[in-house]
């Protein structure tokens, strides 16, 4: 990885909601999430139109609401608040489910911090 960028994003209807998104290398952290699970449904799916697959797929994860995260300079430096620490693994939830509970299918991971990076 050599650069991330972070971005707010709108969902819903009349009055949107603003989730946190992520581009990795200029790509969709999503997309990623997708691509390491693809083999996991793969089993459990049988879909016949790769464009649906690929929705499906893509619509797996979602980003966390911008209330959830409280303070992005936290969360995002791997000190989230007390609701979505893992102390037992040290990780952070970065996506969340696209169901709208984040907890039920988290991305999670490490963040590590130096002083320059």
């Amino acid at each position: 990885m050599r650069r991330i960028e972070f971005l707010n994003y709108p969902i819903g209807g009349e009055v949107p909601i603003h989730q946190w998104g992520y581009r990795i290398d200029g790509t969709d952290l999503r997309v990623y999430a997708a691509d390491a699970t693809r083999d996991l449904w793969r089993r459990e799916r049988e879909e016949k139109d790769p464009a649906a697959e690929e929705r499906f797929l893509l619509d797996q994860h979602d980003g966390l609401t911008l209330d959830e995260v409280g303070d992005p300079a936290r969360h995002f430096l791997g000190d989230p608040a007390p609701e979505f620490a893992d102390p037992s693994a040290g990780t952070t939830p970065v996506l969340g489910c696209s169901c709208g509970v984040w907890a039920c299918w988290p991305l999670r991971t490490t963040i590590t911090t130096t002083p320059t990076r």
